[in-house]
């Protein structure tokens, strides 16, 4: 019976013991092999004293040590936290404070930034992955160490789909990034409803695109192995390289993708894909961010055998509804729905005064589903703010996740998204707050004001402008702003433009006039 989520390879190892379960290059891990190593890994945590719901942080680039730690972390009875191997040394080391993480499991190419951290004020005692050089002061475990412990059995310990599985840190308003917390329940409630909406078999190949850190990956690392498909780990160089990434998909005989928008309009543009032979994929997933409808007409027409279908939900829900793409007529740039609330799941729009808004008005969508998270990792204000009850009804058991995003309900029965509440956006998938980009530049010493907004890229998606004034007398260059804020932000949360200006437009109350500003910066 799958009630947590490493029941989910130990039944597919039980059924398929021999069946791929993660390829990566031209390696791959069988269902039994996966869960042998997984139990090892667990013995190994719980060898240096990790109990369960104790927090472990699996810090590394893609690999088939990737699925191994997931599951391992989790077969210990631990919570893992997938943390971004591109972020700033200081970010991981508030990550690791925040979310009291002890033991960080890696590899190699991470030596020099696990050095840095050294310097920072963590509580990191172990770091489980690299070669047996020593990285002061951290104790160093490496993983041949691990495979030495051949486990005949996981653990003994006790989980229940209740408690915490993974949590995962994305942007918040603040300045500091925020932890979601999924349970077992939930991560296998998402793994069970996208497994049957996308109709997921055994012989599928599942293409995992997305890193770790990013949430369309549980779809790899958890619907994939629930079907007993394989998953194809896409190495990170490969997501920057379209060309080879569609030999790779070709090659690798992918059934399956999931990605943001972005990716699959870089494989259209340079990804040579009327060379390859593509037949084998059946469903193309997107999510994230709009899909430019000139671009995903074009590829509907080269993939004519795939069906595409656009997915929606925050990372706090996992997803909660679909669109399944009809043929899009030429001549039309009409956006495409967000869809229909999936099975098992319920939706509301509502209005600023959390009341129902009337038939077709604009509102806030709230979501009631199973694959939604426990709350915030130590913020109760946020979880106060997050949660939506409706009137009338039990507290306890009637609540709804406030989505933020504002839709509209179409004749069709169809969800049409309309904008945000906030000033959150979506730049290439991943959730940017512009408040804490603002927090960041604002922490220079130099600098007095800041106003930061959303300008739009070439390929349809956002990029991220930043105006600046300094203070009286500063030489602040654009230049150190911005290496200022690559020490402070993740990659894609750092400003594409800072312009340094004498003076801002006003409203008439004083107040910053970002939609004026905005306006000037996309004139030009």
């Amino acid at each position: 019976m799958i009630f947590t989520l490493p029941h989910i390879v130990r039944e597919s190892a039980a059924r398929f013991p021999e069946h791929e379960a993660f390829r990566f290059m031209d390696e791959s891990l069988s269902y039994a092999t996966l869960v042998q190593r997984a139990n090892n890994l667990a013995l190994a945590l719980r060898d240096l004293g990790v109990k369960r719901g104790d927090r472990v942080g699996i810090y590394q680039h893609k690999s088939l040590e990737t699925p191994v730690a997931v599951y391992g972390v989790m077969t210990a009875g631990a919570v893992y936290v997938p943390l971004d191997p591109m972020m700033p040394v200081t970010r991981l080391a508030y990550i690791i404070r925040d979310c009291g993480i002890r033991h960080l499991i890696s590899d190699e190419t991470k030596r020099n930034k696990l050095q840095q951290l050294a310097m920072e004020e963590t509580a990191i005692e172990t770091i489980i992955g690299p070669g047996p050089a020593p990285i002061v002061p951290f104790h160093i475990l490496s993983w041949n160490e691990v495979n030495s412990i051949a486990a005949s059995a996981p653990p003994p310990v006790r989980t229940i789909e209740q408690d915490m599985a993974y949590i995962m840190y994305t942007s918040g308003s603040t300045g500091e990034p925020k932890g979601i917390i999924h349970t077992h329940h939930s991560g296998l409630s998402y793994a069970k409803q996208s497994a049957d909406t996308y109709a997921l078999q055994p012989d599928d190949r599942l293409a995992n695109f997305a890193p770790l850190h990013f949430d369309q990956s549980t779809f790899d690392y958890f619907s994939g192995p629930l079907a007993g498909a394989t998953t194809v780990i896409i190495p990170d160089a490969y997501t920057k390289l379209p060309a080879s990434l569609s030999k790779l998909i070709a090659d690798e005989q992918v059934s399956i993708w999931y990605s943001v928008p972005f990716a699959l309009v870089q494989l259209l543009l340079h990804g040579v894909l009327e060379s390859r032979d593509l037949r084998a994929l059946r469903w193309v997933l997107f999510g994230g961010e709009p899909f430019p409808i000139k671009h995903l007409r074009s590829l509907m027409n080269i993939l004519p055998q795939a069906r595409f279908s656009n997915i929606y939900g925050p990372a706090e829900v996992n997803q909660c509804t679909y669109f399944h793409v009809p043929p899009l007529p030429e001549g039309s740039d009409e956006p495409i729905p967000i869809g229909q609330i999936w099975d098992n799941a319920e939706g509301l729009i509502i209005g600023d005064d959390d009341e129902p808004v009337a038939s077709g008005n604009i509102g806030e969508l709230v979501v009631r589903t199973p694959t939604m998270m426990s709350g915030y990792w130590g913020r109760r204000d946020l979880n106060d703010q997050a949660y939506y009850h409706r009137a009338g009804t039990d507290e306890c058991r009637d609540v709804f996740y406030r989505t933020g995003d504002l839709v509209q309900l179409a004749a069709d029965g169809n969800l049409k998204f309309m904008g945000r509440k906030d000033r959150q956006i979506k730049t290439r998938g991943y959730r940017v707050e512009l408040d804490e980009v603002e927090a960041i530049i604002l922490s220079h010493e130099e600098v007095e004001e800041t106003a930061v907004f959303p300008i739009p890229d070439t390929n349809g998606s956002q990029q991220i402008a930043a105006a600046v004034m300094c203070k009286k007398g500063a030489s602040t260059t654009t230049t150190q702003l911005t290496v200022h804020a690559n020490e402070r932000l993740p990659g894609y949360a750092v400003p594409t433009q800072i312009k340094i200006m004498n003076q801002f437009p006003r409203t008439s109350n004083g107040k910053i006039n970002r939609r004026e500003l905005q306006a000037r910066w996309n004139e030009g």
